[in-house]
Protein backbone atom coordinates (compact mmCIF):
# COMPACT_ATOMS: atom_id res chain seq x y z
CA UNK A 1 0.00 0.00 0.00
CA UNK A 2 1.46 3.68 -1.05
CA UNK A 3 1.66 6.38 1.44
CA UNK A 4 -1.02 8.18 0.07
CA UNK A 5 -3.04 5.24 0.20
CA UNK A 6 -2.59 4.92 3.97
CA UNK A 7 -3.18 8.18 4.72
CA UNK A 8 -6.41 8.17 2.60
CA UNK A 9 -7.88 4.88 4.21
CA UNK A 10 -6.74 6.55 7.74
CA UNK A 11 -9.11 10.19 6.53
CA UNK A 12 -11.87 8.04 5.19
CA UNK A 13 -12.15 6.46 8.13
CA UNK A 14 -12.26 9.27 10.73
CA UNK A 15 -14.86 10.79 8.30
CA UNK A 16 -16.96 7.78 8.20
CA UNK A 17 -16.95 8.04 11.88
CA UNK A 18 -18.63 11.24 12.16
CA UNK A 19 -21.07 10.70 9.34
CA UNK A 20 -21.88 7.21 10.92
CA UNK A 21 -22.78 9.31 13.89
CA UNK A 22 -25.68 11.65 12.15
CA UNK A 23 -28.60 10.79 13.03
CA UNK A 24 -30.92 10.64 9.76
CA UNK A 25 -33.28 13.93 10.37
CA UNK A 26 -30.17 15.44 10.76
CA UNK A 27 -28.91 15.58 7.00
CA UNK A 28 -30.86 18.40 5.79
CA UNK A 29 -29.12 20.16 8.60
CA UNK A 30 -27.23 23.91 7.55
CA UNK A 31 -23.12 22.94 7.32
CA UNK A 32 -20.94 25.98 7.95
CA UNK A 33 -20.70 25.74 3.76
CA UNK A 34 -22.90 28.70 2.85
CA UNK A 35 -26.00 27.31 1.04
CA UNK A 36 -25.19 23.38 2.12
CA UNK A 37 -26.50 21.02 3.98
CA UNK A 38 -24.55 18.50 6.23
CA UNK A 39 -25.80 15.43 3.09
CA UNK A 40 -24.60 18.74 0.94
CA UNK A 41 -21.43 18.45 2.27
CA UNK A 42 -20.39 14.98 1.54
CA UNK A 43 -22.18 15.01 -2.32
CA UNK A 44 -19.37 17.98 -2.47
CA UNK A 45 -16.28 15.00 -1.12
CA UNK A 46 -17.27 12.02 -3.11
CA UNK A 47 -18.37 14.19 -6.68
CA UNK A 48 -14.80 16.05 -6.76
CA UNK A 49 -12.87 12.96 -5.64
CA UNK A 50 -14.61 10.96 -8.20
CA UNK A 51 -14.22 13.77 -11.03
CA UNK A 52 -10.04 13.70 -9.46
CA UNK A 53 -9.68 10.32 -10.28
CA UNK A 54 -12.13 9.58 -13.28
CA UNK A 55 -10.20 12.31 -15.06
CA UNK A 56 -6.77 10.84 -14.35
CA UNK A 57 -8.17 6.87 -15.37
CA UNK A 58 -9.20 5.42 -12.05
CA UNK A 59 -12.59 3.28 -12.98
CA UNK A 60 -14.13 4.07 -9.41
CA UNK A 61 -17.53 2.12 -10.81
CA UNK A 62 -20.99 3.17 -10.60
CA UNK A 63 -21.71 6.52 -8.28
CA UNK A 64 -23.06 4.74 -5.01
CA UNK A 65 -26.11 5.53 -3.80
CA UNK A 66 -28.12 5.67 -0.25
CA UNK A 67 -27.65 8.27 2.85
CA UNK A 68 -24.99 9.96 2.64
CA UNK A 69 -22.76 7.81 5.57
CA UNK A 70 -23.77 4.86 3.25
CA UNK A 71 -22.55 6.53 0.11
CA UNK A 72 -19.13 8.07 1.49
CA UNK A 73 -17.99 4.50 2.53
CA UNK A 74 -18.72 2.28 -0.53
CA UNK A 75 -17.20 5.39 -2.38
CA UNK A 76 -14.26 5.26 0.09
CA UNK A 77 -14.02 1.36 -0.43
CA UNK A 78 -13.97 2.03 -4.15
CA UNK A 79 -11.07 5.02 -3.49
CA UNK A 80 -9.40 2.34 -1.78
CA UNK A 81 -9.32 -0.02 -4.48
CA UNK A 82 -7.77 1.85 -7.54
CA UNK A 83 -5.39 3.47 -5.56
CA UNK A 84 -2.48 1.93 -7.05
CA UNK A 85 1.00 3.14 -7.19
CA UNK A 86 0.78 3.77 -11.08
CA UNK A 87 -1.97 6.03 -10.53
CA UNK A 88 -0.71 7.69 -7.06
CA UNK A 89 2.57 8.14 -9.40
CA UNK A 90 0.85 9.29 -12.64
CA UNK A 91 2.16 12.92 -13.31
CA UNK A 92 -0.22 15.90 -14.70
CA UNK A 93 -0.29 19.91 -14.85
CA UNK A 94 -2.21 20.64 -12.36
CA UNK A 95 -3.36 24.30 -10.52
CA UNK A 96 0.13 24.67 -9.19
CA UNK A 97 1.99 23.43 -11.73
CA UNK A 98 3.30 19.76 -12.43
CA UNK A 99 2.36 17.16 -9.78
CA UNK A 100 0.87 13.76 -9.56
CA UNK A 101 -2.52 12.01 -8.65
CA UNK A 102 -1.31 11.36 -5.24
CA UNK A 103 0.24 14.40 -4.59
CA UNK A 104 -2.90 16.46 -5.16
CA UNK A 105 -5.34 13.66 -3.25
CA UNK A 106 -2.92 14.38 0.06
CA UNK A 107 -2.77 18.02 -0.86
CA UNK A 108 -6.23 19.01 -1.47
CA UNK A 109 -8.43 15.92 -0.93
CA UNK A 110 -7.23 14.62 1.65
CA UNK A 111 -7.46 18.04 3.42
CA UNK A 112 -10.86 18.67 2.13
CA UNK A 113 -12.09 15.33 4.38
CA UNK A 114 -10.59 16.60 7.60
CA UNK A 115 -11.96 20.20 7.28
CA UNK A 116 -15.48 19.06 5.80
CA UNK A 117 -15.89 16.25 8.48
CA UNK A 118 -15.75 19.41 10.81
CA UNK A 119 -18.60 20.66 8.79
CA UNK A 120 -20.50 17.66 9.17
CA UNK A 121 -19.81 17.21 13.24
CA UNK A 122 -20.59 21.11 13.32
CA UNK A 123 -23.87 21.01 11.30
CA UNK A 124 -25.49 17.94 12.83
CA UNK A 125 -23.88 17.95 16.55
CA UNK A 126 -21.54 15.62 16.21
CA UNK A 127 -17.90 15.50 17.36
CA UNK A 128 -15.86 18.15 16.04
CA UNK A 129 -12.14 17.64 17.77
CA UNK A 130 -9.39 17.43 15.08
CA UNK A 131 -6.18 15.79 16.12
CA UNK A 132 -2.66 17.61 16.38
CA UNK A 133 -2.15 15.74 13.05
CA UNK A 134 -4.54 16.95 11.85
CA UNK A 135 -4.02 20.56 12.54
CA UNK A 136 -0.98 20.21 11.13
CA UNK A 137 -2.68 18.53 8.00
CA UNK A 138 -5.27 21.65 8.01
CA UNK A 139 -2.11 24.44 8.37
CA UNK A 140 -0.17 22.78 5.97
CA UNK A 141 -2.72 22.79 3.22
CA UNK A 142 -3.78 26.01 3.83
CA UNK A 143 -0.68 27.75 3.87
CA UNK A 144 0.10 25.73 0.36
CA UNK A 145 -2.64 27.23 -1.09
CA UNK A 146 -1.90 30.80 -0.77
CA UNK A 147 -4.06 33.70 -1.86
CA UNK A 148 -5.90 30.88 -3.84
CA UNK A 149 -7.57 29.58 -0.22
CA UNK A 150 -9.86 32.64 -0.52
CA UNK A 151 -11.21 31.98 -4.09
CA UNK A 152 -14.55 31.29 -5.41
CA UNK A 153 -15.24 27.74 -4.19
CA UNK A 154 -12.50 26.81 -1.54
CA UNK A 155 -12.51 28.77 1.16
CA UNK A 156 -15.02 31.81 2.30
CA UNK A 157 -13.02 34.74 3.81
CA UNK A 158 -11.12 34.19 7.03
CA UNK A 159 -13.26 35.77 10.03
CA UNK A 160 -11.93 37.32 12.96
CA UNK A 161 -9.87 35.50 15.43
CA UNK A 162 -11.73 35.64 19.39
CA UNK A 163 -9.03 36.60 21.76
CA UNK A 164 -7.36 33.24 23.56
CA UNK A 165 -8.54 31.24 20.71
CA UNK A 166 -7.06 27.48 20.50
CA UNK A 167 -5.64 25.96 17.44
CA UNK A 168 -7.90 24.92 16.14
CA UNK A 169 -10.29 27.58 16.48
CA UNK A 170 -7.63 30.09 15.11
CA UNK A 171 -7.04 27.57 12.11
CA UNK A 172 -10.77 27.30 11.33
CA UNK A 173 -11.65 30.81 11.15
CA UNK A 174 -8.93 31.20 8.65
CA UNK A 175 -11.35 29.09 6.90
CA UNK A 176 -13.19 31.06 6.83
CA UNK A 177 -14.98 29.47 9.72
CA UNK A 178 -16.52 30.27 13.14
CA UNK A 179 -15.83 27.60 15.92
Amino acid sequence: MTDTAATYRATAAALSAVLDAVPADRWTAPSPCDGWTAADVVTHVVDTQRELLATHGADLGTAPTGDPATVFRAHADAVRAALSDELVTRAYDGFFGPTTVGATLEQFYVWDMVVHRWDVARATGGDEALTGDELDRVAAGAASFGEALHMDGICAPAVPVPAGADRQTALLAELGRRA
